[in-house]
C-alpha cells in the first residue's frame, strides 16, 4: 500500500496491517536448490543449506526499521534486524539481544537493560548502547511516521559497555512490548541514511540483506557469521509479489512458490486438498470491525447504533464471508490477550445481539434523529470481506424500512472520508487494525482525544480517561480494572460492532519443514522453535 496521509500520532504500521491493503503483482520465481536433511526446528544443516521463495502479497518498499511503515517490508526487515527482546512462539515477550528481564524502577518508569557479550552487526561491528538509544531516538528526532511508537521515552543513557537504562515520562504500561524495536548500527545508518534505506540495511539479525527489485523481488542469505542460535537452515529466502491469489495458489500449485501467504476463504478448501501442501496458521494481532460516525448524524445516537446492531446477525456473516480464514472476535482485543489477561470474555460476547428486524425497526421509528428518508451511507475499503459486511447491514437496514448504499471507495478516498466526522461522507464503515499484543495497542488509538483528528468519528470521550489513565500505569492489576470498564461501555455503546480476526495463513509445499505461522510477526524462519528448510520433493 502507498504511504497514505495518515497522521503520526496514529500508529501507521498497525493500520497498514489491518487494513490488509495489497499492491503490486508480479510472478513468483522457482525455488532454488533443496536440502537432503531437512529439519523441522532448531539446528544447522549439514550442508550448504536451501532456497525458500515466498509469495507475498505485495512488494517490499524500504527496509530501515527506523521509517519503515509496511508489511512485506516488515516482512523482510524482521530478518536482517533484531531487538533487545522478541517474542516466544505465542505473544510473550522475551530476550534477544538482552540478558534477561529488564529491571523495572522508580515506579514502572525506569528500565534497565543488559545486553549480551558479543552480539555483532554483519559488518562485524558491535552493538553497544549507544547503537540502541540511536535506534530509539532517531524516530523521534527525524520526525518519522514512526515517532508515537516511542514518544513515551524521556531520555537514554548508558550504564557501562552493555547496560542501557530507559526513562520514560510517565509509568507506560506496554513498555516491554516497545523494547522489542530493532536496533540497527548508527555508524553505517548516518553514513548514507538512503542506501541504507533501500541498498545496503545492515543488522544483527540471522539473515543478510542481499537483493531487491521493487515489485519484483527481494531477496535474503544467511549469514554464516551469525552472533547468536539457532543458525538458520535456509541458505536463501526470495520474497516475490503475487498480488492476485488465484496466482498465488498457481505458483504454489506448480512450484514457483514454496510458501503463499493469505489465503482467501474461497481457496482455502483447494490448498487443503492439493495432496502436497498444507496450511500453517494461527490467529493474528488483528481487529476487524464496523464502526460509526458517532460525532455527527443519527448515528451519534448510541440507540440508533444499537438498532442497527439488530438489523443483522455478525455471526452469521462472519461465517459466510470470513471463515475459515478469519474468526468471530467479540471485543477490539484479539482473542490471545484477553484470555492472557482474563478479560470477561462471556460477558463481552453476551451483549451483541442477534438478528431482529421488528426490534430494530421500532427503535429506529422511535428515534427522533433518523428520518423518515434515511439513506444511510456505508462506505467500505477495497476488501471483499468488508465490502460484504458492508452490504449485510445495508440490506438489514432495508429489511427495516430504510434505505443504505454501499460505497467501495480505493485506499485514497476512502482515509480521506472515514476520518471526517461528515455524515454526508459517511455514517459507517468497514476497517481493520493490527498492533503489538497489549490492549493498549486496541484502544488507545481508536478511543481517545489524543487520536482525535484522525479517527474523528470515533473518538468516544465516555471512555477516554480509562484507557489514557491505564496506558500510563505501571501496575497490570489497574490496567485490567481500568480496560474492563473502558471496553464494557464501549461494547455497550456500540462505538464499534467487533466482527472478526484473521489468520496469518500460509500454503506451504510438503516438503518446507520448520516454518510457522506467528501471531505477531507474520512468520518464523530461523528461531528456537522454528527453523526452516526445503527438503527434496
Amino acid at each position: 500500500m502507498t504511504k497514505e496521509n495518515i497522521p503520526d500520532k496514529i500508529k501507521r504500521r498497525r493500520l497498514l496491517q489491518g487494513v490488509g491493503a495489497l499492491g503490486i503483482a508480479s510472478l513468483a520465481g522457482c525455488s532454488g536448490s533443496s536440502n537432503e536433511n531437512p529439519s523441522d526446528s532448531g539446528g544447522q544443516q549439514s550442508n550448504g543449506g536451501s532456497t525458500l521463495t515466498l509469495a507475498q502479497v505485495k512488494s517490499p518498499l524500504e527496509f530501515d526499521p527506523i521509517v519503515l511503515n509496511d508489511v512485506p517490508s516488515t516482512q523482510v526487515a524482521d530478518r536482517v534486524f533484531e531487538g533487545l527482546y522478541t517474542y516466544d512462539a505465542g505473544i510473550n515477550v522475551v530476550p534477544n539481544i538482552a540478558t534477561g528481564e529488564p529491571e523495572v524502577k522508580n515506579n514502572g518508569k525506569t528500565y534497565v537493560v543488559e545486553m549480551q557479550e558479543g552480539v555483532t552487526f554483519q559488518n562485524g561491528d558491535p552493538v553497544t548502547p549507544e547503537d540502541v538509544k540511536y535506534s530509539f531516538e532517531a524516530p523521534i528526532k527525524e520526525e518519522t511516521e514512526n515517532a508515537a511508537e516511542l514518544n513515551m521515552i524521556d531520555s537514554i543513557s548508558s550504564k557501562g559497555d552493555r547496560t542501557v537504562q530507559f526513562d520514560l515520562k510517565y509509568p507506560y504500561g506496554p513498555f516491554l512490548n516497545t523494547l522489542t524495536w530493532s536496533i540497527v548500527p548508527k555508524k553505517v545508518r548516518e553514513k548514507d541514511k538512503k542506501k541504507f534505506n533501500k541498498k545496503k540495511p545492515v543488522g544483527s539479525g540471522p539473515f543478510k540483506f542481499d537483493s531487491w527489485q521493487e515489485g519484483k523481488m527481494a531477496k535474503i542469505t544467511r549469514w554464516e557469521d551469525y552472533w547468536g542460535e539457532p543458525k538458520p537452515n535456509l541458505a536463501t529466502v526470495e520474497y516475490k509479489p503475487v498480488e492476485e491469489p488465484t496466482t498465488r495458489l498457481t505458483s504454489l500449485q506448480t512450484g514457483e512458490s514454496d510458501v503463499i501467504e493469505e489465503i482467501p476463504p474461497k481457496l482455502w478448501k483447494q490448498v487443503q486438498n492439493m495432496g502436497d501442501a498444507s496450511i500453517e496458521s494461527v490467529v493474528g494481532m488483528g481487529y476487524f470491525y464496523l464502526a460509526f460516525n458517532c460525532k455527527n448524524g443519527p448515528t451519534a445516537n448510541p440507540k440508533v447504533r444499537e438498532a442497527i446492531d439488530y438489523c443483522f446477525d455478525m455471526d452469521q456473516a462472519v461465517s459466510n464471508f470470513v471463515e475459515p480464514t478469519g474468526v468471530r472476535q467479540y471485543s477490539p482485543l484479539p482473542e490471545q490477550i484477553a484470555k492472557k489477561w482474563n478479560f470477561p470474555l462471556d460477558k463481552w460476547k453476551s451483549i451483541a445481539h442477534g438478528k431482529d428486524i421488528d426490534k430494530a425497526k421500532t427503535m429506529l421509528d422511535e428515534s427522533d434523529d433518523v428520518p423518515n428518508n434515511w439513506n444511510a451511507n456505508i462506505i467500505v475499503p477495497p476488501d471483499d470481506k468488508r465490502e460484504q459486511l458492508g452490504v449485510t447491514v445495508a440490506n438489514g437496514l432495508k429489511e427495516a424500512g430504510y434505505n443504505a448504499n454501499v460505497q467501495r471507495l480505493d485506499w485514497g478516498a476512502f482515509l480521506d472520508k472515514y476520518s471526517s466526522g461528515d455524515p454526508n461522507d459517511y455514517n459507517m464503515y468497514t476497517l481493520g487494525w493490527s498492533g503489538t499484543p497489549d490492549p493498549d495497542a486496541f484502544t488507545y488509538y481508536f478511543f481517545t482525544e489524543d487520536a482525535h483528528g484522525s479517527t474523528d468519528g470515533t473518538f468516544y470521550s465516555g471512555v477516554n480517561d480509562q484507557i489514557v489513565n491505564a496506558r500510563k500505569t505501571a501496575s497490570k492489576q489497574e490496567r485490567k480494572k481500568l480496560y474492563t470498564e473502558a471496553i464494557t461501555k464501549l461494547l455497550e455503546d456500540r462505538a464499534h460492532l467487533p466482527a472478526y480476526n484473521l489468520k496469518n495463513s500460509y500454503g506451504m509445499k510438503s516438503n518446507v519443514q520448520g516454518f510457522k505461522a506467528h501471531p505477531v510477526m507474520s512468520f518464523a524462519l530461523a528461531t528456537d522453535y522454528a527453523n526452516a528448510s526445503v527438503g527434496s520433493q
